[in-house]
């Protein structure tokens, strides 16, 4: 019998997140720190609004670019937050998640043999999404040091004459690390005099300390360049709605729109409607969550000095990425004897690319009580890793 299988399908490893939370499953009293979903629950007002869609039958396919009121309520709502004008009509495409945005965006544009630049550790999907597509992914190394930053040298040091898109992972998910104004300008400079697409992942963009989020497609000359991804589950407690959307020029929306037309047909009915609230209405619910992860992040990060664990400050996301390098192993054998030991799951940061290696990715997308238990138990166990060692 021939080989059912696709060869470069076989190629992709699964998921290093999946990996742990198999186990976990099949454990008692773990305190999980490892998934990227808010531990709150949708607010009832949007919720309210998916019922009330399902009550008076609003069940039918919509558009296959999505509902025309919500695409409206996207291009407001990017204009009123990030300075970013869309057309509603022809540069903005709904979709299943941001995810699927990812990959539509990145089978319209790439031909084989296209290279993709992706600065790591990032979310796991870029990757394989490039080689789907047939592309050639290019990793660039953040560095802690720049506080997970990319930089114009690092940008420069990694194009070629087959680079076509850049990825910009920013707030980053492991390091919660954030681009700056000043630091997008140096690469759009880039992008612009290099002819490079951007495909900017801005999905936690409602979720920054202390400065808010810049658009690098509100730069000027990167709008006709940019591919923007967004979506609900981060901002508004949204995870299991699956409704994200990608915007951009029209010449790519429109052969993304087809492609989402024949693989998908249209996001969620009742979720659109929904989305239509958040966007409206919930401003004060996102600057709620927003101060309670901003309240769990100063918690870690004084935990984190109390421990003695090197950990670099993020000003995104929900995620801290600590160093765990001085116990000279793994990340991998980091978090399973964490688990195994003190029944605490993290993400081992290799599971974000080579250079996470030396790191694990903790999510504070948990109550305060959770991760001051789980502080606790990590305080012990890396107690005994370091009575372990001056044997």
């Amino acid at each position: 019998m021939r080989n059912p299988l696709s060869k470069k399908v076989e190629t992709i490893q699964p998921s290093g997140i999946r990996k742990f939370f198999d186990i976990v499953s099949e454990m008692e009293d773990v305190i999980s720190l490892g998934v990227g979903e808010p531990d709150f629950d949708t607010p009832w007002h949007i919720r309210d609004e998916g019922i009330y869609t399902l009550e008076k039958g609003r069940t039918f396919y919509t558009s296959n670019s999505g509902l025309k009121e919500l695409r409206v309520a996207i291009a407001e709502y990017l204009r009123r937050r990030f300075e970013v004008s869309y057309d509603p009509l022809h540069e903005i495409l709904v979709t299943v998640g941001g995810s699927e945005g990812i990959d539509v965006a990145l089978r319209a544009m790439l031909d084989p043999g296209d290279e993709v630049l992706i600065p790591e550790p990032c979310y796991v999907s870029y990757v394989p999404c490039v080689v789907l597509a047939d592309g050639v992914p290019v990793t660039i190394e953040l560095k802690e040091e720049n506080q997970f930053r990319l930089t114009k040298e690092e940008l420069l040091a990694a194009i070629t004459d087959k680079t076509k898109i850049l990825v910009m992972p920013f707030p980053n998910n492991p390091t919660g690390g954030v681009m700056r104004r000043e630091d997008l300008e140096e690469i759009a400079q880039v992008c612009i005099e290099k002819d490079i697409y951007v495909l900017s992942d801005e999905i936690y963009s409602e979720l920054t300390y202390g400065a808010d989020h810049v658009s690098i497609a509100s730069l000027p000359g990167m709008k006709e360049r940019t591919l923007l991804i967004n979506g609900f589950s981060k901002s508004y407690a949204m995870t299991g709605w699956r409704l994200g959307y990608i915007c951009g020029p029209q010449v790519i929306v429109e052969q993304m729109t087809k492609i989402h037309q024949f693989a998908i047909m249209c996001a969620p009915t009742n979720s659109q409607y929904a989305a239509v609230e958040a966007l409206r209405h919930g401003d004060a619910d996102v600057a709620q969550m927003r101060t309670a992860y901003d309240q769990r992040r100063r918690y870690l990060m004084h935990a984190f000095k109390e421990v003695g664990l090197s950990c670099f400050e993020p000003f995104g996301a929900f995620y801290v990425f600590p160093c765990i390098k001085e116990f000279g192993m793994s990340s991998d054998e980091f978090a399973t004897r964490l688990l195994e030991e003190e029944h605490v799951a993290v993400v081992p940061g290799s599971a974000f690319g080579a250079c996470g290696e030396g790191f694990v990715r903790i999510s504070y997308a948990y109550s305060l009580e959770n991760l001051k238990l789980a502080m606790e138990r990590l305080n012990r166990f890396v107690g005994h890793l370091r009575e372990w060692q001056k044997k």
